[in-house]
């Protein structure tokens, strides 16, 4: 192995908003042009005083042609290699600064119980045929994700059929908020986590979504608040044996960072476990699972963590190596791009090589079915070495106490570094 297979499991793809017109089908096109007017209203209200106008404007100068890739699949390949990206799961909303790339009706990473189910479904349905004949472009390199509103149960288990005979074989994205729906664990939704189980589509969500009619002018609480949001159905599914009558289904929360894992599964093990804090609980408390917590979460859930930072991978054997997966988040400012490189060789440097490949790639590729034979020729060509990363040399026994401590609740073991 000279170059690391490197698969982003987050990006971003998706139109300028006005295009998306003809993928509708034709009897929502009224509706649309509507809603367009609306959202661009609506977005230069939100805007005054949130956005960092002077950002923003700088970011789209300097990367005008590079954001282009949103939508152009020639131009994306070109970022992606620049980058040392050899694959990608795809998500939708390519811009993530003024909204002027995302799916109709507020289809994409917004989405809530809150919004018009059919419309909802309407504006879905035209992302994914649009990203499906995107990804069949590039095939080997794409696993294109299914945006799935599934407050209508049927419609939903309909479009995920649909979606993955397309060849949108990464998943489906859900609503992580559901008001004034049922929530998650409501039998209701069975058929859908069965869909997804047989047809081996992972169910998804992705940070963006929150509670933000209460936030008012204070931004800073959305920014605590949207992971806990985003993340929340994993508690939801959990708890309720989704995962136990479902063993094959996958779960993953993506862009919601990885700092909370440990830290959750801790909290969930103990109180599995019955420590003290929860001696109290009666039966009900586990009634639907016959395993710890965090067996589920190695067994059924992934984080797409993006980005990730070094207080993360140095939690990695808390969080499991096994359920972690690098991804660049293209083309929003936020992520690595277009300096991918510089963010693997700071975060990466000390990590061992093993970890490393499955952190960048092979967690990804097992998870959605990469090809990884056909993608090495490519890998080989544009993907980072350990020696780009700083890794030749590099000192890995401080991670010795770590790595033997994996999950201290159950190994009894301090975790100690070195």
């Amino acid at each position: 192995m000279d170059r690391y297979l490197v698969i982003s499991a987050d990006c971003h793809a998706g139109l300028p908003n006005e295009q998306y017109r003809e993928w509708l089908d034709p009897e929502f096109r009224e509706a649309f042009d509507d809603n367009l007017a609306d959202r661009a209203r609506l977005r230069d209200l939100a805007q005054r005083g949130i956005l960092n106008e002077e950002f923003a404007e700088e970011w789209e100068r300097e990367n005008e042609e590079g954001l282009a890739g949103g939508w152009d699949a020639a131009r994306r390949d070109a970022e992606l290699e620049a980058d040392g990206v050899a694959g990608e799961v795809l998500f939708p909303d390519a811009d993530a600064v003024s909204g002027g790339a995302s799916a109709p009706f507020g289809a994409g990473l917004s989405a809530g119980g809150d919004a018009d189910p059919t419309l909802l479904l309407a504006g879905a349905r035209a992302h994914n045929r649009w990203l499906a004949e995107m990804c069949q472009l590039s095939p080997e390199r794409r696993a294109g994700i299914a945006l799935v509103p599934i407050f209508d149960v049927p419609a939903a288990v309909t479009e995920i059929h649909r979606a993955r005979e397309s060849g949108l074989r990464g998943g489906i994205l859900i609503p992580s908020m559901w008001a004034p729906y049922p929530p998650y664990h409501d039998p209701v939704y069975e058929p859908v986590w069965a869909a997804c189980e047989e047809l081996s589509m992972p169910v998804h969500v992705h940070s963006g979504n929150a509670d933000k009619a209460s936030y008012g002018a204070y931004v800073g609480m959305y920014v605590t608040e949207v992971r806990w949001w985003s993340t929340r159905p994993l508690h939801f599914l959990l708890w309720a044996g989704v995962f136990e009558r479902h063993p094959g289904l996958r779960f993953v929360a993506t862009e919601c960072g990885a700092f909370w894992a440990a830290d959750l599964l801790w909290m969930m093990d103990t109180a599995y476990d019955r420590e003290h804090g929860a001696k109290k609980l009666g039966e009900q408390l586990t009634a639907h699972l016959s395993m710890r917590p965090s067996d589920y979460f190695d067994r059924n859930c992934s984080i797409g963590a993006s980005n990730t930072r070094r207080r993360e991978l140095a939690r990695r054997y808390e969080i499991g190596v096994g359920n972690l997966m690098w991804g660049n988040d293209f083309p929003h400012p936020e992520g690595t791009w277009p300096h991918t490189r510089a963010w693997l060789r700071d975060a990466f440097h000390d990590i061992p090589v093993d970890e490393t490949e499955r952190i960048l790639g092979l967690n990804a590729a097992e998870l959605y079915g990469f090809d990884v034979d056909a993608l090495r020729p490519l890998a080989d060509h544009i993907g980072p070495t350990p020696g780009e990363l700083g890794q030749t040399g590099a000192d890995l026994g401080k991670w010795h106490g770590l790595r033997a401590a994996g999950r201290p609740w159950i190994t009894g073991v301090e975790a100690i570094p070195g």
